[in-house]
Order: C-alpha cells, then structure tokens, then sequence
C-alpha cells in the first residue's frame, strides 16, 4: 500500500463503518479501479456541502487535506461523473452492464460538451466506441478533432488576472530573497518594493 494508501486507511478506520465520511475516504483508495463510485460520493459531498459537516471550509481544503487529492483531480472526477449521469446514468449509477471507461477519457468527452463541441447526438454518434472500445485520452481527443473540428484556443487571460501572476511572481522571489542569507539587504528591500508595486498595480487595474 502506498504512503497515501496507508494515511486514508488510517484515517478511515478512525471513523465509524457505513458513514459516508468513511465511505468517501475508501472511495479515493480505490478510485483508479472503481472511479464511478469515488466520483459519484465525491459530488455527494460537494452537492451536500458535507464538507461543512467535517470542518473544512471549502470542498478544496476537504479534498487536499483529507483525501490527499489535487483541486483538478477533484474537478475533472466530478465534471466526469456529471457527464455520465447526464447521458449514461446507468453507468453512472453502477448498474450498467459494463464497467465504465477510465475518466480521463470522459473527462476529455465532458469538457468538449463544456466547450460546447459534443452535443447530445455527438455522444449517441461517438457512444459504441467509447464504450466497447475504451479510448485513450489521446485517440479521444483526435476523434473529437475528426468529427467535430479542433478544440477553439482558450481566452486570453484578463490584464487583472495577468498582472495578479506578475505580482505573485514577485512576491514570490521578494521572500525568497528575505530568507536568502546571501542576498543583500538591499537587494531583497528592493525585491519587497518591487512586489508592493506590482501588487498594488494588479489590485488598481
């Protein structure tokens, strides 16, 4: 088992057998080979804000601090799981005959229907392959680039959220220099200065 394995078994026998608590936690130990299952108690949780319950102040912080999960794991599990209930809500379920492809692949799927790329009639078209055939993320993406054209280029990023990642950046390089022995203080005073500047320029922008 793994040192990730280990904690959630840890943390999970800690907590009483049935509870969806509990029930989540195994969940993510097991979610490579059953990730329906992991993703259908992972949007119970966010649909319930159970995360409240357990003293966590966002869905995020639940996920990284108990489930040893990254936001974007969370984010692409619940995004799959909500395409499977929108067109295969047997499988979404676990009653389907078969076992679900690997999320990656409906993750892709789901966020061409987000982009708006994959209508309801696009799935029924791509359906017996995704299914009989399990895909791999990339042949799904060229699929989706054969039938339905390529993906459209993402927005740029607004001059706020642009100046907020120069400002980070240097704020991050300002402490850097403070915990650096070897950086002059003058050197790391004007890294400070720097940082308060485009700070306060991303905040007035």
């Amino acid at each position: 088992m793994s040192g990730t394995g280990e904690k959630l078994a840890a943390r999970a026998e800690e907590l009483p057998a049935g509870s969806t608590r509990r029930r989540v936690l195994e969940g993510a130990r097991r979610f490579k080979a059953a990730w329906v299952e992991f993703a259908r108690l992972l949007a119970e949780v966010r649909r319930g804000e159970l995360w409240r319950e357990w003293g966590y102040p966002t869905f995020e912080r639940y996920c990284t601090g108990e489930l040893y999960i990254k936001r974007g794991t969370a984010e692409k599990l619940t995004a799959s799981y909500g395409f499977l209930e929108r067109h295969e809500p047997r499988l979404a379920e676990g009653r389907g005959d078969g076992a679900a492809p690997p999320f990656e692949v409906i993750e892709v799927l789901s966020r061409a229907e987000a982009a708006g790329r994959l209508s309801a009639s696009g799935w029924r078209e791509l359906r017996d392959e995704v299914l009989e055939h399990a895909p791999t993320p990339a042949a799904m993406n060229r699929t989706l680039t054969e039938k339905f054209g390529p993906a459209p280029a993402p927005p740029r990023p607004s001059k706020e959220a642009r100046l907020g990642r120069v400002a980070a950046g240097a704020r991050r390089i300002a402490e850097a220099c403070a915990a650096e022995g070897a950086v002059p203080r003058v050197l790391a005073a004007r890294a400070a200065a720097l940082a308060e500047e485009l700070e306060a320029l991303a905040s007035g922008s």
